[in-house]
This record gives C-alpha cells, structure tokens and sequence, in this order.
C-alpha cells in the first residue's frame, strides 16, 4: 500500500493496518491519530514519538504480538495476520540444527520466567545461533535494562514493519 493509501484507509482498516506493525493499542492509537503523513520520514519521525510514549504494560502488549524465536507452529496459528513478515524476519531460525533449537526453546522459557515476557530480537539478517548468543548475553540484565533493550529490538522491528507494510501490493 501507499502511504497516500494508509492515509485514506478508514479509521478501523487503519488499526489494523498499523496493528501489524506494533502491537501496543497505545502506538497504534497515537499512528493513527497523526495521519495523515507527508512522507515516509514523518511516518517513521511519529513511530519513534508514539515509542517514546510508551511504558512496561504498552511494550508487554506489542511483545506479545510475536512468536517465540524459531517456534514456527505459533507463526502459522496465532500469528496469520503477520506470519509472512515474521517468517521472512525469522528465516535465520529455519536452518538451525536441532540442538540449537531446543537451546532456543529452553532460553525462551528461562528469559519468559526472568522477564515476564517473551524475548525480543530483531531477527532480520540473524542466524539462530546469533540469536542464541544474543538471548543468553541478555539474561544477565536487570529487569530495567532489559526492558528497554527489548523496546529497541521491538522498534527496529516496527520500522521493518512500516517499511513492508508501504512496499505491499
């Protein structure tokens, strides 16, 4: 779609549009509320401002948008609305060996247990085993800085997003 498209898009298509993107109603709320916008610069410069906006609770809420790393069966049931996008993002979990797998499978668990939500990369351009050593280098942070590192990853990600969101057809 374009982004003269998004600005068009009923109030409701453009929930779940933008939805897509980032899953925490607060931003989506705040997206929609800024349209229209000029330019794909002013679309990402008022994802950042909604971001900044953003607590705990709101970035629990956008987490919980996303499969667990390399859980494929979650990507094709509960995700069907952007399994495309996290299985292009996620392509480096497809040729993993088994072990690195369930290595990814336990650290989920363990990281959910510590944190209190799922862990976050941006797995764009990442093998498993990057994403492994990335999961196991951030189970040693507080809960704090944890927080915001995944905020980070979920906005890079937000940006892929947006950016896929205007490149469809």
């Amino acid at each position: 779609m374009t982004l003269g498209q998004l600005n068009l898009l009923p109030a409701q298509d453009a929930w779940i549009a933008l939805e897509r993107c980032c899953g925490a109603s607060a931003w989506v709320e705040h997206m929609c509320a800024q349209r229209p916008f000029r330019d794909r610069d002013h679309l990402l410069s008022e994802a950042e401002r909604g971001a900044e906006r953003l607590g705990g609770a709101d970035w629990r809420e956008a987490f919980a948008y996303h499969p667990r790393i390399g859980d494929v069966a979650a990507l094709r049931e509960r995700f069907a609305s952007t399994s495309r996008w996290a299985g292009e993002e996620q392509r480096g979990a497809n040729s993993a060996s088994e072990a690195v797998l369930e290595a990814l499978a336990r650290g989920n668990r363990d990281y959910e247990q510590k944190f209190g939500h799922i862990f976050i990369v941006c797995a764009t351009g990442k093998s498993a085993e990057e994403m492994l050593a990335m999961l196991q280098e951030r189970m040693v942070n507080d809960p704090e800085a944890e927080m915001a590192i995944a905020a980070g990853e979920q906005m890079k990600i937000t940006r892929l997003r947006l950016d896929k969101l205007l490149a469809e057809s």
